[in-house]
């Protein structure tokens, strides 16, 4: 009895869920039989297995918007976290009021600039999350190219590598460029 006491002890969160009983021998006061009945908590995922449960104060909303919503504000996040983090901007550590308005200006500025992609991505039927928009066209890239001449001279020549068909996709939906910057040649 006190180990499985110790143990409730321990493990307090999962041990309310259990009802355990021991039965004891007469003679000596041993166990003889353990035994226990599982008592799922409720609201979890153990009522409600394969549910998505939201908790919220907006007690007005139906489904459809608090799930609208809620993908909205997940994706939101992950689209901050990953700009503070390509901006630089992350953990905030600024000591003025002007410096964290700056910080915050930028964030905002940049997440409309993404909003305004995804949005005319979105007429075009192209519906990716920032990270599968990011992740696909992470491929493309500007390449250097250096050669020596025979006459001693060396040749440097930058360009853009050829867009996939997805990258194709996305540029003309967006009526940017495919290959972004001009061939640049730089003769040493």
């Amino acid at each position: 009895m006190v180990k499985i006491g110790r143990m409730r002890q321990k493990y307090a969160r999962v041990s309310r869920q259990f009802t355990i009983s021991v039965t004891k021998d007469e003679a000596g006061g041993n166990a003889t039989e353990i035994t226990w009945k599982r008592h799922p908590a409720a609201a979890t995922t153990d009522t409600h297995p394969g549910v998505y449960c939201l908790r919220t104060s907006q007690t007005g909303w139906d489904e459809s918007r608090l799930w609208k919503t809620y993908t909205m504000l997940t994706d939101l996040e992950a689209v901050f976290r990953s700009l503070k983090s390509e901006l630089g901007l992350r953990p905030v550590h600024h000591q003025l009021a002007e410096r964290v308005s700056s910080h915050l200006f930028i964030t905002v500025l940049a997440y409309h600039l993404i909003h305004t992609i995804r949005i005319r991505l979105r007429t075009e039927k192209i519906t990716y999350s920032w990270s599968r928009l990011r992740k696909l066209l992470s491929s493309q890239a500007r390449v250097t190219v250096s050669m020596r001449c025979s006459n001693g001279d060396t040749v440097h020549v930058r360009k853009s590598t050829r867009p996939e068909p997805a990258q194709q996709q996305i540029y003309s939906a967006l009526g940017v460029a495919s290959q972004p910057g001009q061939v640049i040649k730089t003769i040493i």
